[in-house]
């Protein structure tokens, strides 16, 4: 099943930047978070931005590059007329689903690395203080942990969102308005129950709470994964 799924992303990887739009738009949908995350937040927040929480920033980067791919997955493949002959292909149903969120997900999670890298090289770069400015690691697994972890959830959900639409744009939009949900889900909760929130996080550290999210996350990943294997049906995507 391996050599299915390279088979896939081989096919995924060479159309990331034709198949999904103009060079021109992709390229800027690459930069922008790059130049904000690599570039002009370290120079703003100075020598803290290594132990600071606007580091976490770069845990948009995945969601952003992620949200803007994805739903390319199967949806764009109806646009271009090519889904009838992608499903009526030997590859098995596992190969295309992990093949095509394997694509959007490395590419969101590879960009992040760079931009936390290219982050810490402009922070040293444009502070220089005798010695090399480092994250505390802390910081190093929740940028790198989380943002996998988002970008195979943002994946997934514009997978299961694109199995269904029939437009790229559609399944973009949805996806980009179901992300806004649970930030403001969250900042709800917070603002109202506050108190009992700051209590019972209180007694922990920065790690202990960052540990606690990828745990929350993986269980997360896994279910949704599970979701969407069981709601890809071939013959019904043919017949549609």
């Amino acid at each position: 099943m391996m050599s299915d799924v390279w088979t896939v992303m081989w096919k995924e990887r060479k159309g990331l930047f034709v198949s999904r739009g103009s060079r021109a738009r992709a390229l800027w949908n690459l930069l922008v978070p790059l130049g904000l995350v690599g570039i002009w937040f370290p120079v703003v927040e100075g020598p803290n931005w290594v132990s600071s929480p606007l580091a976490l920033t770069a845990l948009l980067v995945p969601m952003l590059l992620v949200a803007t791919t994805v739903p390319d997955s199967f949806a764009g493949e109806r646009e271009r007329h090519t889904l009838s002959t992608l499903l009526a292909s030997r590859l098995p149903d596992r190969a295309m689903l992990f093949g095509k969120l394997a694509v959007a997900v490395g590419y969101g999670w590879l960009v992040t690395i760079i931009a936390i890298l290219l982050a810490l090289l402009t922070v040293n770069a444009a502070h220089w203080q005798g010695h090399v400015l480092l994250y505390s690691p802390a910081l190093v697994v929740a940028d790198v942990v989380l943002s996998l972890l988002l970008a195979v959830f943002v994946g997934g959900v514009g997978i299961l969102i694109s199995l269904r639409a029939g437009s790229v744009q559609a399944a973009q939009q949805l996806l980009v308005t179901i992300m806004l949900i649970p930030p403001i889900v969250l900042a709800v909760i917070l603002t109202a129950l506050h108190k009992q929130v700051a209590s019972a996080l209180g007694g922990l550290d920065f790690m202990q709470i960052v540990l606690i999210v990828i745990g929350v996350l993986i269980v997360a990943d896994a279910l949704l994964l599970r979701v969407t294997i069981a709601r890809f049906q071939r013959a019904r995507l043919i017949l549609g």
